[in-house]
């Protein structure tokens, strides 16, 4: 199985090396060709407007859509949350997203850099009691289509009950940056994922 990390722009080889560790075969993919040659996408979190931009420069957006609408598994965490939404607020206005999760996301919504924080997030599916989340300039999702199950939501603080994790189909987001803490859980997750679609690609 192997599994590539969008490698534009943002923490590409943490999400390289949590794979890694998860025992998959893990890649960076930065065009089309080497695209096609992997069963399952990380978008990583980094900065979404500059990653927008460089996957229409690098002729990236159109196959990704494709690869999604195909039924490619594709996780995404902080800016992949954003990249992967139907629907993208404060964002500008020539952002592009990859359309996989019908939600509406606030980008930075947690506030600025200064104001990153953590915090325990229990996720549905994942055992192991409460994941250590990190939010970096991070998102939330406002609101959510029919099809897309809510996965986590932070429990206390200003931001109580905001949803932080989403998942639809082979679609998996979090607007935190599992890749940070060492905790593998949500990896391991998306690589059942991927294993649980391969018969069906």
């Amino acid at each position: 199985m192997n599994i590539g990390v969008l490698a534009l722009q943002g923490d590409v080889r943490e999400h390289l090396s949590a794979l890694a560790e998860s025992d998959v075969l893990a890649r960076p993919i930065r065009r089309p060709e080497e695209l096609a040659e992997v069963d399952a996408l990380v978008i990583p979190g980094g900065e979404s407007t500059t990653m927008s931009n460089l996957a229409i420069t690098f002729g990236l957006l159109d196959p990704i859509r494709k690869r999604i609408a195909d039924g490619m598994p594709v996780y995404g965490s902080c800016a992949g949350m954003i990249m992967l939404a139907t629907t993208v607020l404060d964002g500008r206005p020539d952002q592009e997203s990859f359309q996989g999760i019908e939600m509406t996301v606030r980008r930075n919504a947690f506030g600025r850099q200064v104001d990153s924080f953590e915090a325990p997030v229990e996720i549905e599916g994942i055992e192991g009691g409460e994941f250590h989340a990190v939010f970096i300039r991070a998102p939330w999702v406002e609101q959510v289509g029919p099809d897309v199950r809510v996965l986590g939501r932070v429990a206390s603080g200003a931001a109580d009950g905001r949803i932080v994790a989403v998942r639809q189909g082979n679609l998996l987001a979090t607007a935190f940056h599992p890749e940070l803490t060492g905790d593998l859980r949500v990896h391991r997750y998306f690589v059942e994922m991927v294993r649980q679609a391969a018969p069906a690609r």
